[in-house]
């Protein structure tokens, strides 16, 4: 199954978390198939933190790609942030 996830990278300390879209058999922050954004949860104030590609999203949901509740939670925050 194919699954929209955060994968983590960054420093110590200092977490940055992409959107990947992988197979849900690989590791956490193993290959995955693309990058639909990312999530900075330290961005200072005025940098972005959050970013998603709707348009690749809304391509890997109808091939059946399924979101982890946290992806869930951060596409609703960007939209609402986008309207």
């Amino acid at each position: 199954m194919v699954v929209i996830r955060l994968a983590r990278g960054g420093a110590k300390k200092r977490p940055f978390y992409g959107l990947v879209v992988a197979d849900s058999r690989r590791a956490a922050q193993g290959k995955f198939l693309e990058r639909v954004g990312f999530y900075d949860p330290k961005a200072p104030q005025g940098r972005e933190a959050l970013r998603v590609d709707m348009e690749r999203l809304r391509h890997w949901s109808a091939k059946g790609a399924r979101m982890s509740p946290t992806v869930t939670r951060l596409v609703k925050q960007f939209a609402k942030k986008a309207a």
